[in-house]
């Protein structure tokens, strides 16, 4: 069949002119919408503006009482008794810890013995208990000897001259921390990898010498943490001491509130400040510490406070700048 003059087959037929493009817009991801955490958000900030509402307005909190005390030469020289106890403590407590734990993971049956009842005994025994028995020791030892066991003595020492308020304060803190310390120093032993210690051993480096540069600073990074909350424990502790007539931080303001009754309220403000700055001050060292001892164990340090605020001040500005181009 013939086709008519000017007609095209469809294979001859001219291709169709391609859609004009479309023109691209910026679509912007919605993030989900979190509702509850929203509610859970404000509710807190409602909460915490009343709490401080309250603080500052309540005339019961005596702020000016508040800032006549709280640099008195009295306070300060309580505070400073609470520092030397605490730092007393804390070294002489560490160092028996230290050595318990050694005792502990030792291979001899009575060093492992003598440790286990001692972290047991102190750890069951309240610190009050420890302290008034400390204090009351003259009644059951008039005097301590050194000498041969069971034979005549060398030298004899009054102990009611030896056993002062702050030397009562520093050994019945100490021994009462030793025990915890003992075991925090022990789990962070135990977490060294055991290869370690074989590498040590092939060396043929001495015991001492691979605890003191191996084994120690690498069980640092897990002992660090769990001894500053001790440490912050033991901070508070003190306020204890009162009552082995030692005039510590909390035994001034109580002295001070037994002497001005109606201050009482604002001297416990004071010493509460006072343990917020104490432990704050502490928790910033830890911070330090542990981003040290944790150079080599992660591929990057953790930022300081400074740097998360610049960082966050960039990423807030850039956020920013977005809003305003889209």
């Amino acid at each position: 069949m013939s086709e008519p003059p000017g007609a095209t087959t469809l294979a001859e037929a001219p291709p169709a002119d391609p859609p004009p493009p479309q023109k691209l817009t910026a679509q912007r991801v919605q993030p989900l919408r979190r509702p509850g955490r929203w509610i859970a958000t404000a509710v807190v900030l409602v909460l915490a503006a009343q709490f401080v509402h309250g603080l500052v307005t309540n005339p019961f909190y005596q702020w000016d009482r508040f800032g006549y005390w709280f640099l008195r030469p009295t306070i300060l020289d309580g505070l400073l008794i609470t520092l030397e106890v605490t730092a007393w403590s804390a070294v002489l407590g560490l160092l028996g810890g230290i050595l318990l734990a050694l005792a502990r993971l030792s291979r001899s049956p009575v060093l492992r013995a003598a440790s286990w009842t001692y972290v047991w005994a102190l750890r069951s025994v309240p610190l009050i208990v420890v302290l008034l028995f400390l204090y009351n020791f003259s009644a059951l030892y008039k005097t301590l000897s050194v000498g041969v066991p069971f034979g005549p003595a060398f030298f004899t020492f009054d102990e009611s001259r030896l056993a002062t308020d702050m030397a009562i304060a520093v050994i019945g803190l100490s021994l009462n921390e030793a025990a915890y310390a003992a075991e925090v120093v022990r789990g962070g032993i135990l977490s060294v990898d055991q290869g370690q210690h074989e590498a040590a051993s092939a060396l043929g480096l001495p015991k001492g010498y691979q605890f003191r540069r191996i084994v120690f600073p690498q069980a640092l990074r897990s002992i660090t943490p769990n001894y500053v909350n001790q440490l912050i424990g033991l901070i508070k502790s003190t306020s204890l001491v009162f009552y082995v007539s030692l005039l510590d931080l909390f035994g001034t303001a109580q002295s001070m509130g037994s002497t001005y009754p109606g201050d009482i309220v604002p001297l416990l403000l004071v010493v509460t400040v006072w343990y917020l700055i104490l432990t704050s001050l502490v928790s910033v060292v830890q911070f330090y510490v542990e981003r040290y001892f944790a150079r080599g164990a992660t591929r990057s340090l953790p930022p300081t406070p400074l740097q998360k605020l610049r960082t966050g001040l960039r990423d807030l500005r850039e956020r920013a700048r977005r809003e305003a181009a889209v």
